[in-house]
Order: C-alpha cells, then sequence, then structure tokens
C-alpha cells in the first residue's frame, strides 16, 4: 500500500465512524489456545484457521519449540507500536525512511512460578525502543510520532491501564 492509500482508508474510517458512532465498539475475535498433550506448547487459532504457536523454555519444562507467551505479548506491542507510527505518518504525509520498534521487559520468574505472591507474574517494566527516519521530517516531528504511536497502541494500552477481566470455567 501506498501512503496515500493508507491515509485515505484511515480518513475514510474516521467519517465513517464519525456517521455511526455505534459502530465503533465491538468484540474482538477469539483467540483460542489448545494446550499440547506432554509438554507446555500451544497452538493458538484465530476463527479463520490462522494458527500460531507458543512454547515455554526447558528451565520451565518447555521444549522451546516456538516462542513464549511472553515474547509474543513483546512482540504485540511492538509490531502495533510500529503500525501506528506508520498510521500517523500516513496521516500526516509522512514517508518514513526507516522504522524499527523494539520492546523488551524485566521479570522475576518467581510471580511466574507462584513462589511469591507479592512478585508479579508479568513484567515489572518495559522499554520501548523506535529508531525512525525521514528526509521530510525533522526530530522533533519524529519522536512526537513515535509518542503517538506508542499512546495508540491497543497492547500498550492493555498493559497499562485497569482492563476488567472476567474469567468463565467449564469442566468435565
Amino acid at each position: 500500500m501506498t501512503i496515500e492509500s493508507i491515509r485515505s482508508a484511515i480518513e475514510g474510517a474516521i467519517q465513517y465512524l464519525t456517521q455511526h458512532p455505534a459502530e465503533a465498539r465491538y468484540t474482538d475475535s477469539v483467540a483460542v489456545a489448545t494446550l499440547q498433550k506432554g509438554g507446555l506448547g500451544c497452538t493458538v487459532t484465530a476463527p479463520d484457521g490462522t494458527t500460531l504457536a507458543t512454547d515455554m523454555p526447558s528451565s520451565v519444562g518447555g521444549a522451546a519449540s516456538a516462542p513464549s507467551p511472553g515474547w509474543l505479548f513483546r512482540a504485540a506491542a511492538a509490531s502495533c507500536t510500529a503500525t501506528l507510527i506508520g498510521m500517523r505518518a500516513a496521516q500526516l504525509g509522512i514517508e518514513l525512511d526507516k522504522l524499527e520498534v523494539s520492546v523488551d521487559s524485566q521479570s522475576d520468574d518467581r510471580g511466574l512460578l507462584g513462589m511469591d505472591d507479592s512478585v508479579p507474574a508479568g513484567p515489572l517494566s518495559l522499554r520501548v525502543r523506535v529508531r525512525l527516519a525521514s528526509t521530510g521530517a525533522g526530530a522533533g516531528e519524529l519522536r512526537e510520532l513515535a509518542e503517538w504511536g506508542k499512546a495508540h497502541c491497543p497492547v500498550f494500552d492493555a498493559a497499562g491501564r485497569a482492563v476488567p477481566v472476567t474469567t468463565e470455567v467449564e469442566t468435565g
């Protein structure tokens, strides 16, 4: 897609949702994870049949045959931020020559393993690094693009805000 086609699609979506605000809110597609017998690997399936695999490192009993769910979370945050930066750049007519987003985290496995309930199971901190360049934009504009992308990334929004979670359990 070209920068103009992306901008046009975004403008069309904004115009449509402005005229039909009730359609802006929806239920996201479900992700169904199935644990493989005899291990910690999972196959995650989308409604359209798309799949991805996860596994845990061997240090906690996995086979390390696929990325861990934690890595996929960081990958989702990195790719989501890059996508939002690209969308915003297209809206503003800024042609990006380079865009790379990396996300890492610090964790304490005592939380994951249930060894200490005072230690969170998830990351203790996240770090986002954005590398971008454009011959048509200055450093200040690029910095604003990066901040805008992170601020509007649904993955970071969900990680940074108390999102209500319900759990339904079926047995048998």
